[in-house]
């Protein structure tokens, strides 16, 4: 499913739900991609990102139930794009460590990587700053 919340005259959010399966993520790819080409951002910054947001959602699959799904939430700031990428966890999931490759891998692809996990549900936001 994918969506369009208009959250002020400056600001937009889309958010695209995909079974968390593998055979999903290109449609996330291609939602990435698409909205980064929209905003203005360089075939390598397009790139980059698509990386990030695969990286991001590869470590979420690897913890959620077959059941359950992925949530990419795109947040279009006049700065900055965030994506919020979430998912319900399988239960004692946790997140690599924050010094593993992974998060490496997207530390350096975007201007900031962050998470959050509460209730069994684990959030990867990527904030990239968009061209000027």
């Amino acid at each position: 499913m994918i969506s369009r919340e208009p959250t002020s005259l400056l600001d937009d959010v889309v958010a695209v739900t995909v079974p968390a399966d593998g055979g999903w993520l290109g449609i996330l790819r291609t939602a990435t991609a698409g909205l980064a080409a929209r905003l203005g951002f360089s075939g390598e910054k397009i790139e980059d990102l698509r990386i990030a947001v695969d990286e991001a959602c590869a470590m979420l699959l690897v913890l959620t139930p077959p059941e359950g799904d992925l949530r990419c939430r795109f947040e279009i700031g006049s700065t900055e794009l965030t994506v919020a990428i979430s998912a319900r966890l399988r239960p004692r999931a946790k997140l690599p460590d924050p010094s593993s490759f992974a998060w490496r891998v997207l530390s350096g692809l975007t201007s900031h990587v962050g998470t959050v996990c509460e209730d069994n549900h684990a959030t990867i936001r990527l904030i990239i700053n968009r061209p000027s």
